[in-house]
């Protein structure tokens, strides 16, 4: 079975990148070991989207364990769309004007 294809929604991707950079400011390993758990992540995702939870206006969300973000994402079926890479302490749902 095939890997669906996914993208960043252009706001999802900046989230990326800033909590890259708030990581490295602090610990370059950090930084690392960060993008590494989303890309991980990501991968599991696009190979078995349905898996976890349904969240929020027909979201999912992957919640990472050692750091405090989550990913949320829609499920289409030709896309599978990175929506947010949301910080757990952001204000709630600051995500949803992306949809």
């Amino acid at each position: 079975m095939r890997s669906k294809r996914f993208r960043f929604h252009p706001e999802a991707r900046q989230d990326f990148r800033e909590a890259i950079r708030w990581y490295r400011s602090r610990s370059p390993n950090v930084a690392v070991e960060f993008r590494a758990a989303v890309s991980d992540v990501i991968r599991r995702i696009v190979k078995a989207a349905e898996r976890w939870p349904k969240y929020s206006h027909g979201t999912r969300r992957f919640v990472l364990h050692r750091f405090p973000f989550s990913i949320i994402y829609l499920d289409d079926p030709d896309v599978l769309s990175i929506v947010a890479v949301a910080h757990s302490k952001r204000k709630p749902g600051y995500w949803k004007a992306r949809l």
